[in-house]
């Protein structure tokens, strides 16, 4: 269906045509982010986190409210990357309750991080305590430096 034929003639319209176009299109030559892509991306702009470095290690903070420790998930991918993934529940419902406002974000939740050359990723450590998420990963020591080579000089 055409709704230009139906004098809808905005920009607003066009890009819904556009769109309903898309979809019917079996050609996929559109580049269009995937579903997984698209949750990822709002799951990881959503979740803000604060991220402290110390002489000895780093620390990466994330408000949890309401999220228990079991919902929580972290990880380590390709060596240097750590995930913080998880999910708040809504609480269900009673019955004769009902809510008047609801604001606060309910659903998947995600963060990466990728860390330094520098960070043990053998000692990592999550602590959640009065709803804040605490990741600390241990930095490793720094390289001894190289102690210059003495060369014996021999007479000929």
């Amino acid at each position: 269906m055409d709704l230009r034929m139906m004098a809808f003639d905005s920009p607003l319209f066009s890009v819904l045509q556009h769109l309903h176009d898309a979809g019917d299109d079996s050609d996929k030559s559109v580049s269009c982010p995937s579903r997984n892509y698209t949750r990822d991306a709002k799951a990881m702009a959503a979740t803000a986190a604060d991220v402290k470095e110390s002489p000895n290690s780093y620390a990466f903070i994330v408000d949890m409210p309401g999220v228990k420790s079991g919902d929580i998930k972290v990880q380590v991918e390709d060596d240097n990357v750590v995930v913080i993934s998880g999910e708040r529940k809504r609480e269900e419902e009673k019955e004769g309750a009902k809510y008047l406002r609801m604001e606060r974000r309910v659903g998947k939740f995600m963060r990466k991080f990728a860390l330094p050359e520098n960070a043990n990723t053998d000692k990592i450590s999550a602590v959640c305590q009065d709803g804040v998420l605490t990741v600390t990963v241990e930095k490793l020591p720094p390289p001894e430096p190289k102690k210059p080579k003495t060369i014996e000089v021999k007479i000929a």
